[in-house]
């Protein structure tokens, strides 16, 4: 994957990769044929239409670009080259209108294809809609939305946009750093250094094996910042770094009394409060790693437990399978993970089972 620009709104500050500035002076006119622009947004609260980013250049190979939410809930795409128009729609409902949203477009015009994707990063809910990709764009109009310089408009609410020269996988992500210590048949191993045909240790002391090791590089923004979880709470004996999506898998008197569950799953998420977890500092992008096992599972790290990567039944969609990090694993090898039956802590479910412990 090979991410050439950034834009991180909470900083205003762009950031573009070494030699696009030397390309952008030397051949004004370079095409990405293959690409992504990721975007990821809060929507808005009141149910307002937002144009999330638009960019528009005349003359008489003028090119535009706008990506609007509408308060029915669609997310709506216009890509206009010369006299070449992409119009998509994708119709999400009106359903949590509060959510974020992350938007992938991709293209491979070689092939004539592009693709709409529209997730919900804190959820399984992935919508794709695939159309027809005949003109490729430039790589100037492509920075000028993670450069906006007067041409390009991007909403307040908007999080980050990144541009990558790959077709960037969507669906469920990795979410374990590389320095996470996983229990193994032969003690304790990186997560960056486990592959297929591993065993590793379960939650419950189980020897399982790994069948696929997933790894990815992303921006360190969004739903992809990365959170520490300190020790010692909630049993860890040292402190470890994961995506904020990550869950903890915990259990104990203090969970049985407060939700009478033997275990539940905690997002990393909601453990930013200061004592328990906070975000790490990190470099502009952040590669996680993730295990796939045979069930829906958590592996054991020293003294805690974190949540395996759940696919549910995506082997039977073939259009999601296609599109996400698993794309390359042949379906007939792939399990369909029926859910644990954990209960998933809410912000202050989990804080107050954390004061409980700390107590």
């Amino acid at each position: 994957m090979s991410w050439f620009a950034l834009l991180d709104r909470q900083t205003r500050t762009p950031w573009l990769r070494d030699d696009v500035e030397d390309i952008l002076q030397h051949r004004p006119r370079a095409c990405v044929p293959r690409g992504s622009i990721v975007l990821e947004t809060q929507l808005s609260p009141d149910a307002r239409p937002q144009t999330l980013i638009a960019y528009k250049r005349s003359g008489e190979t003028g090119a535009s670009f706008s990506l609007m939410s509408t308060p029915h809930g669609s997310v709506v795409l216009v890509l206009a080259q010369g006299d070449n128009v992409v119009h998509e729609v994708i119709e999400r409902g009106r359903e949590a209108r509060t959510d974020t949203l992350q938007v992938t477009i991709s293209w491979d015009v070689g092939k004539r294809i592009g693709r709409l994707v529209v997730a919900r990063p804190e959820t399984e809910h992935v919508l794709i809609r695939h159309f027809t990709m005949t003109h490729t764009p430039l790589l100037g109009d492509l920075v000028a939305l993670a450069r906006p310089q007067g041409l390009t408009e991007i909403d307040p609410d908007v999080i980050f946009v990144a541009l990558s020269t790959e077709i960037e996988p969507v669906g469920p992500m990795p979410t374990l750093s590389p320095s996470v210590p996983v229990e193994t048949a032969q003690g304790l191993r990186l997560a960056t250094t486990l592959k297929q045909g591993d065993v590793v240790r379960s939650a419950n002391g189980r020897l399982v094996p790994v069948l696929h090791a997933i790894k990815r590089e992303v921006p360190s923004l969004g739903s992809f910042r990365p959170v520490r979880l300190r020790a010692p709470y909630f049993g860890l004996t040292q402190d470890v770094i994961v995506s904020r999506h990550q869950r903890l898998l915990v259990s104990g008197a203090e969970v049985e009394y407060l939700f009478g569950r033997e275990d539940v799953l905690i997002p990393a998420s909601t453990l930013v409060n200061g004592y328990a977890g906070h975000f790490e500092p990190a470099p502009r992008f952040v590669t996680y790693h993730q295990l796939l096992l045979p069930h829906h599972d958590a592996v054991r790290i020293p003294d805690a437990a974190l949540e395996s990567f759940y696919i549910g039944r995506m082997r039977r969609d073939r259009t999601l399978l296609a599109a996400s990090v698993l794309n390359d694993m042949p379906r007939a090898m792939l399990p369909e993970h029926h859910r644990a039956g954990y209960q998933v802590l809410r912000s202050f479910e989990a804080i107050t089972l954390a004061e409980a412990r700390a107590a």
